[in-house]
């Protein structure tokens, strides 16, 4: 049986006990204490999210093109999603965080995919960063790229049709993630400054 039609069936019938954004689902599970699963869905994808004591252990990602576990289909969580949040038995829990385990927990603690705030003290500090992203010198459109800080994202956006994506930021070293329409994951370490605003990066 496929993983999705196992959690469906676990949860079919369990009342919901909210629908969240994923910094509210975050906080909620926490506050709570819960073992449970949330379950967000929008057109073709699916991601279920398996807690722990209130914690993310387990993460799982379905669309199209396939399905991803862990820290993988981490990385494809936007931030923006709507999930609705079960409570299920410790064990239930725990089984299915034992396929889908997250290692690295610092991929779920972004808690927002929002730019750098406005708050900022040195205004000479803060940029517009733009990557262009390119695939042997061919503009690649509708691939996710995202800026991150010690684990934290910064910035998330897709490609347009030249590219190109912008982040407001401050002057600082970053890793950019870039996820392409096969799920492949690359980080390449990039230097924003006054000096180098626009980059470049072809796969």
């Amino acid at each position: 049986m496929k993983i999705q039609n196992l959690i469906e069936n676990i949860i079919k019938g369990v009342p919901s006990l909210g629908s969240f954004t994923f910094t509210e689902l975050l906080g909620s599970a926490s506050s709570r204490n819960v073992d449970g699963i949330a379950v967000s869905e929008k057109d073709d994808r699916k991601i279920f999210l398996a807690f722990m004591g209130g914690e993310p252990e387990g993460a799982i990602f379905i669309d199209g093109k396939g399905t991803l576990y862990g820290d993988k289909a981490v990385m494809l969580i936007t931030g923006d999603e709507k999930y609705d949040l079960f409570e299920v038995k410790s064990e239930i829990s725990e089984a299915i965080v034992m396929g889908c385990r997250i290692m690295e927990k610092s991929h779920i603690r972004k808690g927002t995919t929002s730019l750098i705030p406005e708050l900022v003290t040195n205004r000479s500090g803060v940029g517009v960063l733009s990557l262009e992203i390119l695939q042997d010198k061919i503009p690649l459109n509708g691939v996710r790229v995202s800026i991150r800080k010690e684990g934290k994202i910064i910035g998330s956006d897709i490609t347009t049709n030249d590219g190109t994506v912008a982040f407001r930021a401050m002057y600082d070293e970053y890793n950019c993630v870039v996820i392409d329409q096969n799920h492949q994951i690359r980080t390449f370490p990039i230097r924003f400054d006054a000096a180098s605003s626009r980059i470049v990066i072809d796969l």
